[in-house]
């Protein structure tokens, strides 16, 4: 059975806001749909509808797809889980960090040669999401 893994983030009323930054920072395609474009009849709530049914940043790696939460306010700002971003060189990875972190993001760790012979490093980017960069 063949399957693929990609990320779904769901912020309370700002994901189409989260979704915007990265494709400005990592590129891709980007799509958003509200809860406007989609029908909701049946739904057992009714959602505001400027809230974000569904987005979807389609990157040359991967996927990050998501949506509004409609409840509470969950952290964001942890250390438990990152968005690891295998780069193809230092130097890109190295761009990329640069870019959140002039956005508002923050060195979660110095970008530098790992233990097992690689590059790694964190940047948490200005909505508190933990990024982990890799390189060879």
């Amino acid at each position: 059975m063949a399957g693929t893994v990609s990320t779904y983030v769901a912020f309370n009323g700002y994901t189409a806001q989260v979704l915007r930054h990265w494709h400005e920072v990592f590129g891709g395609e980007l799509e958003i749909l509200t809860y406007r474009d989609v029908p909701t009849e049946g739904f057992p709530f009714e959602p505001p509808e400027d809230a974000v049914a569904h987005g979807v940043l389609t990157l040359p790696g991967g996927l990050i797809s998501g949506g509004d939460s409609l409840g509470e306010e969950l952290p964001v700002r942890d250390t438990a889980y990152s968005l690891l971003y295998n780069a193809e060189s230092v130097e890109g990875a190295r761009e990329l960090i640069a870019k959140l972190s002039a956005a508002g993001g923050t060195e979660g760790m110095p970008f530098e040669q790992a233990p097992w012979g690689g590059w790694y490093g964190q940047v948490f980017d200005r909505f508190g999401v933990m990024w982990s960069f890799s390189a060879e």
